[in-house]
Parts: C-alpha cells; structure tokens; sequence
C-alpha cells in the first residue's frame, strides 16, 4: 500500500518513480499477481485500473494499475496534483477466474453469489466487462447488476436476457488506506 501511495505522487506530480527492487520484497509480492487499482475521493470512484490473469511480480501489476487508475482510466480526466490528499487507494487481489456455466437468464441469476463473486461477461464480437465483488455495494439487485455489466461493455442493458454470454467469476482480497 505504501508503494502505491507513493507512485500515485510521484506520477501525479510528474515525479522520478520510486525504484522497485524485486530482491527486497517478500516471496509473495514478487510472484506473478493480478490486481485492480481503485481510487475514489469522498467515496466517488475516481479511476479503476486492472487486469483479471496475471503476467507480472504482483508488487509490479499494483504499480502499474495505481498509476493506469490516476492517469489513463478513460472515463476521468488524470488526478491532478491538488487532490493527492483526497484520493484514497484500494487494491483487489484477483483470484484465477473460473468458468460460471449457465443454461439461461434465470439460471444465470441462480448462481450469481452477491458481494462475493466478481464477474466478468464477454459476448461472441469481443466485448467484454467485469464488475468487482464491491460493486454489488452499490447493485446489490442482480437483475440491476447485470443491466449495468452489460452496458459497460457497450451493449444493450438486457444482452443478458437476449444472447447467452460467457460468464466468468472471481474473487477478491481488498487492501484500504
């Protein structure tokens, strides 16, 4: 948490980042890891940055998402230096995700575990989505949920319902300032 918090200054401001030696670092932060970074400031979401399969030391892909979560996240202009202060840091542990077969749209909300799975929905055309485990916070109604999944992979909000999707779960270990 400490690296992170340090490279979202150093990025933000322009900064020298701080060197990671790899040699330093616990056994488990140097094996291969996969994260989502998440900054809100007053509780909003402010940028969130991951990757769901892992391919780098996991002290690395923190790094790498905090700062792709302050500067690149698409959806919010880049952290600007006077709002260090506000931004708070979460980062998500990504378990291996696992395959979630379905029959249909019912079936599909049967399985669907709120607030302890996180999903991942991909159509035929290669869009793809996932919401974390936290989000079922704020969409705690599946149905609601899945609408929301699907638009954010830019389809319609009842794909869902209309076409069957390959569907993926995940979990999470969450770390806060």
């Amino acid at each position: 948490m400490q690296l992170a918090r340090q490279m979202l200054e150093a990025s933000v401001r322009g900064d020298t980042l701080p060197a990671i030696h790899l040699t330093d670092l616990s056994p488990a932060l140097r094996q291969k890891g996969a994260t989502f970074v998440t900054l809100t400031q007053f509780g909003h979401l402010r940028g969130c940055i991951g990757a769901l399969e892992p391919y780098q030391p996991l002290v690395q892909d923190v790094c790498e998402h905090t700062i792709a979560a302050a500067l690149n996240d698409y959806r919010f202009n880049p952290v600007q230096p006077a709002e260090l202060a506000e931004i708070e840091i979460e980062i998500s542990c990504i378990t291996p995700p696992q395959p979630l077969d379905y029959t249909d749209p019912q079936n599909l909300l049967a399985k669907l575990r709120p607030g302890l799975d996180g999903l991942t929905l991909k159509d035929i055309t290669g869009h793809r989505a996932t919401f974390l485990p936290q989000v079922w916070l704020q969409l705690p109604e599946k149905t609601e949920f899945l609408n929301h999944l699907c638009q954010k992979m830019g389809l319609p909000a009842k794909t869902w319902r209309t076409q069957h999707l390959q569907a993926q779960t995940y979990q999470v270990e969450n770390f806060h300032e």
